[in-house]
């Protein structure tokens, strides 16, 4: 039976692959994610938030730098790179390809129950992202 660890590290391999098949086995179907950029309640849900990563930023990939060695909740520390290539959702909008390269460091983790990701909660940098992307705060 896979421990949370395991199962993080099925969700990175299939990240990495670009496959939502392979990820749509690994959440259970009432798994919550947590990001910065929303909550995803449901594995439709979840494989939606990782189709919008997929499309905005089609070579993505997440290094990880370090596991830590526990059953569960799986942990590691990670970067993600990629080229803002296509749409991509924010919390304030949908933003267009910018052609702008992304290297977003962050952390993760995942709760186990019954061999399938039941609880993910990615946490990065929001404000990296949006610069990185060419954006800035605008004070109101």
């Amino acid at each position: 039976m896979p421990d949370g660890r395991q199962l993080a590290d099925r969700v990175l391999d299939a990240v990495n692959a670009h496959d939502l098949d392979r990820l749509s086995r690994c959440y259970d179907r009432h798994a919550v994610l947590v990001t910065p950029l929303g909550v995803c309640e449901g594995r439709e849900q979840i494989l939606g938030y990782w189709e919008s990563l997929f499309k905005g930023f089609t070579d993505m990939a997440l290094t990880v730098w370090n596991r830590v060695e526990c059953a569960d909740p799986g942990f590691s520390e990670w970067m993600m790179t990629g080229t803002h290539t296509g749409s991509f959702a924010l919390p304030d909008g949908v933003v267009g390809a910018s052609g702008r390269r992304i290297t977003v460091r962050g952390c993760g983790a995942c709760h186990a129950k019954n061999d399938l990701v039941v609880a993910h909660r990615d946490y990065f940098d929001l404000l990296e992202l949006y610069y990185q992307l060419g954006y800035s705060l605008v004070p109101d």
